[in-house]
């Protein structure tokens, strides 16, 4: 075993023993489609200089967004009810009464400067605003001279170096940051211990600090207009919590807490039960599928992808991620997808392995090693910007979507790269795994291979053909979602929350196969209070209404309606533009990556099937009728993932073929890296659909619609990377000058130089 190899095997064997004992030491925090949380009502009021109606309630909303998100609170719920009403759901709150305090306090945070000793009566301010500083003594305030508005960022940081213990940094935006130059500049114009030299920082009608300018600051010069500390006796607690009330922003009405109760999770244990045993089921299904075709080294990639599933559940566990269904099913099927980076190796071991068969075992899977590195790191690179930007631009379950898919891919590249390649080198270096080739699984060229060198079919000859299938695809898709139109979910388009007393109980499971039964499929069934139900459904009328309350009543007895509201929807219109911004920034920054990588007509094509994609899922689900909701989402996601990584890895053989024969046509390089490509593609695609079929039929119907999604995407994917993404870039190609790719190490323009002759030994007089 040679020293790399062990000290492979070191690193695995480390990783996968913290991530063990992190999973047995550590329980994780769950949805509350999984165990339910923290229910508030939160009650707009009017204020001073804002009306509390639907359009300041809305703007509240997003604010509270912001805040519960820096608290920490993965996955939360937040719908607006009525006109001046919001509905606040939080999976696993440790501390809900902190959570309240923090979610309802307004943050008005203005600066002021200090016109002098302040008297009880309020006659030493010019406005009559006198407030008691840190100390207690009273100041006398002139008017705000700058609101938390101008505040770009807040953060706390421990100053251990000087002593000054917690501390909160702010950052001005460029208008803000100017005002308060000027501000402080004018302080400074008093002498020293001069009251009027101090600036008092107020949040919420209270000082909160209220520092003298330094001696050094001359008078009318003031601070740099780029940031300032906010110094008092914080504790490490309430500096976090005062940096996330100001970046959060303040509250454009004030909210009062009217109701806050727990309430059960969303699916029952039955519908987990099922979901669990769909996902063991096609996980068995996958590593059976990968031993089967690659025999030994298949079975190793198995192990390496259960010690996958450890490490990346341990790092969801140890960054507090809030695991809900779905997330867990993408978690699954991140399993099934990240057997493709174990695939690109065998497979390129394979072709090592059939041109030089006089070369050892060892020597064949280093190469394939090698050789798949640059396709591997590439698909996974793009996708962690697609993750990177999700998490930083977007919010709420974007953003979680965002750390999960990060965290998957991260975990899959060590799997593949440092356990699989670990396990396959010790098992390589034995003379019976190199001695009986039908044990290895890289010996013999697979029959996918076989067939293709056999048939050699010429695929590429037209690429318009190809292009002309896709248009049709496209066509309609978007002839459905005109015609038929998309089934937005209750995330989308508000609705109705309906609250019921039964007087014989009623568990979730029950409740919701009587609301299915009668029409109301999609509804959301929880526990709320004492044994009530509550439902949460898309629009409803009072026929409707009536209708669900029979299918109640037929489960629990008689049946009283204890709360009937409007909600908005909890994916409102600000979430779903940073959804949006952030998906196309992360779109933009992918194509810009892959034009520096490979060519801008790669990364145009690759661009353009993504999109191809996007739009056939689209209107698959218009031509259905299933709903597009907050699930449909995060399936979008992953399979946008998928389809840049499956046309990297196209391109990249493309960019390699090319470059060993730069003056052979494009197209029959093209064809020739297509149909080498083929059996890595059909072996990925087939890890993945063993798990989406079984979640599909098995996990019932809460993630029904989550796994057809994720079929559809799969297949519609793994075309459009070849027979898109490809013929467009063939297209692209005529009409580019951009020379051909080089080889490494030999100068551009000389094809062949740099390399000595056969018998050449370099020595020179």
């Amino acid at each position: 075993m040679t020293r790399a190899t062990t000290v492979r095997a070191v690193l695995a064997a480390a990783v996968l023993l913290v991530a063990v004992l992190i999973t047995l030491t550590m329980s994780p925090r769950l949805g509350l489609d999984l165990q339910g949380g923290t229910r508030m009502v939160l009650q707009a009021k009017d204020s001073t200089t804002a009306k509390a109606d639907r359009e300041s309630t809305d703007r509240t909303l997003e604010v509270l967004r912001k805040r519960i998100d820096s608290l920490g609170v993965a996955e939360p719920t937040l719908t607006r009810s009525g006109e001046d009403r919001i509905i606040v759901e939080l999976p696993d709150v440790q501390d809900p009464r902190k959570a309240a305090e923090v979610i309802g306090r307004t943050a008005q945070l203005t600066f002021h400067a200090v016109q002098g000793p302040g008297t009880p009566d309020g006659s030493g301010a010019k406005d009559g605003t006198t407030l008691p500083d840190e100390q207690g003594r009273r100041l006398a305030l002139g008017p705000a001279a700058l609101s938390g508005a101008g505040v770009k960022d807040a953060s706390a940081s421990f100053d251990a170096q000087q002593g000054a213990g917690w501390s909160v940094s702010l950052d001005f935006h460029k208008d803000a940051g100017r005002d308060w130059t000027r501000l402080t500049g004018e302080a400074a114009c008093h002498p020293v211990q001069d009251e009027r030299r101090r600036v008092a920082i107020v949040l919420d009608k209270q000082v909160i600090s209220s520092p003298q300018v330094s001696p050094t600051v001359g008078c009318g010069t003031g601070l740099p207009s780029g940031s300032t500390q906010i110094t008092g006796s914080f504790s490490a607690d309430e500096a976090r919590e005062l940096a996330l009330l100001i970046q959060g922003g303040a509250l454009p009405v004030p909210v009062e807490i009217v109701e806050q109760r727990t309430v059960g999770p969303t699916l029952g244990a039955a519908a987990i039960d099922a979901s669990a045993r769909a996902a063991l089921i096609g996980a068995a299904a996958t590593a059976l599928f990968i031993t089967v075709v690659y025999r030994l080294f298949g079975a190793l990639a198995a192990v390496a992808l259960g010690a996958y599933g450890v490490i990346s559940y341990a790092a969801l566990v140890a960054l507090g991620v809030t695991l809900t269904l779905p997330g867990l099913a993408g978690f699954v099927l991140a399993i099934g997808m990240a057997v493709d980076a174990n695939v690109l190796v065998f497979e390129r071991a394979r072709e090592e392995h059939a041109q030089h068969p006089g070369r050892s075992l060892r020597t064949s899977l280093t190469a394939g090693f090698r050789h798949a590195w640059s396709a591997v790191a590439d698909s996974n690179v793009t996708t962690l910007i697609a993750a990177g930007l999700l998490f930083f631009l977007g919010s709420g379950p974007v953003k979680g979507f965002g750390v999960t898919l990060g965290i998957g891919v991260l975990a899959s590249m060590f799997s593949a790269l440092v356990i699989a390649r670990a396990l396959t080198e010790i098992a390589a270096g034995s003379t019976f795994v190199g001695t009986y080739r039908g044990v290895n699984g890289i010996a013999s060229p697979g029959r996918v291979r076989t067939w293709l060198n056999r048939r050699d079919p010429q695929l590429m000859r037209s690429p318009r053909r190809w292009l002309l299938v896709s248009a049709v695809l496209v066509a309609v898709a978007v002839t459905g979602i005109l015609v038929r139109g998309v089934n937005l979910g209750v995330e989308f388009t508000g609705g109705r929350l309906v609250e019921y007393a039964t007087s014989r109980p009623v568990d979730v499971e029950s409740a919701r196969s009587a609301l299915a039964g009668a029409g109301f499929a999609d509804a959301e069934v929880t526990t709320a209070g004492a044994g009530d139900i509550s439902v949460r459904t898309g629009e409803l009328d009072n026929a409707g209404e009536h209708a669900l309350r029979a299918a109640l009543a037929e489960e629990g007895g008689a049946t009283t309606k204890v709360r009937d509201e409007l909600i908005g929807p909890s994916l409102g219109d600000e979430l779903r533009r940073n959804a949006l911004i952030a998906l196309a920034i992360a779109v933009l920054v992918q194509l810009v990556y892959l034009a520096v990588r490979f060519r801008w007509t790669f990364a145009v094509a690759s661009v353009g099937a993504l999109v191809h994609d996007v739009i056939v899922l689209v209107g698959a689900f218009a031509w259905l009728g299933r709903t597009v909701d907050g699930i449909f989402l995060a399936a979008l996601l992953t399979v946008i993932g998928y389809s840049v990584n499956d046309s990297v890895v196209v391109f990249d053989r493309v960019r390699e073929l090319w470059a060993k024969a730069r003056r052979e046509p494009l197209g029959t390089v093209a064809n020739r890296a297509v149909l080498q490509t083929v059996p890595r593609t059909v072996n990925t695609g087939m890890g993945a659909l063993f798990i989406l079929v079984a979640l599909a039929v098995l996990g019932g119907d809460s993630l029904a619609d989550f796994a057809l999604a994720l079929l559809i995407g799969i297949v519609v994917g793994t075309y459009s990377s070849v027979m898109t993404a490809v013929p467009a870039a063939l297209l692209l190609e005529r009409g580019s000058k951009t020379p051909p790719p080089v080889r490494k190490g030999v100068p551009r323009g000389r094809p062949g130089a740099g390399r000595r002759a056969p018998l050449d030994n370099g020595a020179r007089v």
